[in-house]
């Protein structure tokens, strides 16, 4: 977009695009060592037509954990949709959550660095508030699975969940050290395909 069509944007619009610009440099660098001046310059802006709409750095990492988490739980939200089975529900998010990283390979890299920094600003609190309703969703699919006897009754279901939300990470920095975020759509359905064979009813040592 270029900066004479920037200038005419509403303000809410103009924050949007910010984040996103913020979420495609992270895409290509290290976001620690993304600039408001290196910002400015991708979005062919002055540090001042930045600062009109956040008063600092800090303000707008936040504002780019917000979109994060809000467009992410949105995606799984929306391809749970008119889907019964719990468990099914829980590989349609898998699915959608992997998708979701690979359009946007800068925000895995904005919240493992925001998670894995020693100050509590609120965009790591927003990070970790997103990884805690993330939990808690799939908290209630692994106990509503256990009472319809899709997953196993002895299934220590917060275990389950880290499990669901470490395997997706995994996936994602495997493809970040291969730098072929594609990588991980490809793996996803094996992987989530192993995951499942450890909670689901009836499964045991002797059958596999």
């Amino acid at each position: 977009m270029n900066a004479s069509r920037q200038k005419n944007l509403p303000a809410d619009e103009r924050r949007n695009v910010t984040v996103e610009a913020v979420v495609d440099l992270a895409g290509k660098t290290n976001p620690d060592s993304i600039t408001t001046a290196a910002i400015a310059k991708h979005m062919n802006l002055t540090q001042g037509a930045l600062f009109r709409h956040f008063p600092n750095k800090e303000a707008i990492w936040q504002a780019v954990m917000t979109w994060v988490a809000e467009r992410l739980m949105a995606r799984i939200e929306k391809a749970a949709e008119g889907i019964d089975s719990p468990l099914e529900t829980m590989q349609a998010m898998f699915l959608a959550h992997v998708a979701f990283v690979s359009e946007h390979p800068g925000a895995p890299r904005m919240m493992f660095g925001e998670l894995q920094g020693a100050k509590a600003t609120p965009a790591k609190r927003m990070a970790r508030a997103m990884l805690k309703q993330y939990a808690v969703r799939l908290n209630d699919l692994i106990k509503a699975g256990k009472e319809r006897g899709e997953l196993r009754s002895d299934l220590d279901g917060e275990a389950a969940a880290t499990l669901f939300i470490g395997t997706i990470q995994g996936l994602v920095m495997q493809s970040l050290i291969a730098d072929d975020m594609s990588r991980m759509v490809d793996d996803a359905p094996r992987a989530f395909a192993i995951y499942r064979r450890g909670i689901i009813a009836g499964f045991s040592d002797e059958e596999g």
